[in-house]
């Protein structure tokens, strides 16, 4: 069974209450070859560790997801301090709160998510 390791940031940016709870893991690797989220990039990356073109944003506002489901890795590669949010609802509705932290996060089930918004 492969361990995740939670930085203290990503122990501290778990957010407990929403019903969502996404950190940074130290390796969130998984099987296969792994892709690299490109530098200014949100990225949504599949189990097998590759990144479909059209699960990389780069501007802020909402992006509309289309039949991602089951468990994926975000991966926050912007910068200054840039964040997301995972939404329920479609054009940026119905939030979790902003992630800002870089790296890939804690692999999370995408089925109920619809919307991801970047923001500065």
């Amino acid at each position: 069974m492969r361990k995740i390791a939670m930085t203290a940031a990503g122990i501290a940016a778990a957010v407990i209450g929403t019903g969502v709870a996404l950190a940074p893991t130290a390796n969130a690797a998984t099987t296969g070859t792994t892709a690299t989220c490109p530098s200014g990039a949100v990225c949504l990356q599949e189990p097998n560790g590759s990144i479909l073109s059209k699960n990389i944003w780069y501007s802020y506002g909402a992006h509309n997801l289309s039949n991602v489901i089951g468990t994926k890795v975000l991966i926050n590669s912007q910068t200054g301090g840039a964040g997301f949010q995972i939404c329920t609802g479609y054009n940026g509705t119905n939030c979790y709160p902003v992630h800002r932290f870089t790296g890939a996060y804690a692999p999370y089930d995408f089925t109920p998510i619809n919307s991801i918004v970047l923001v500065k």
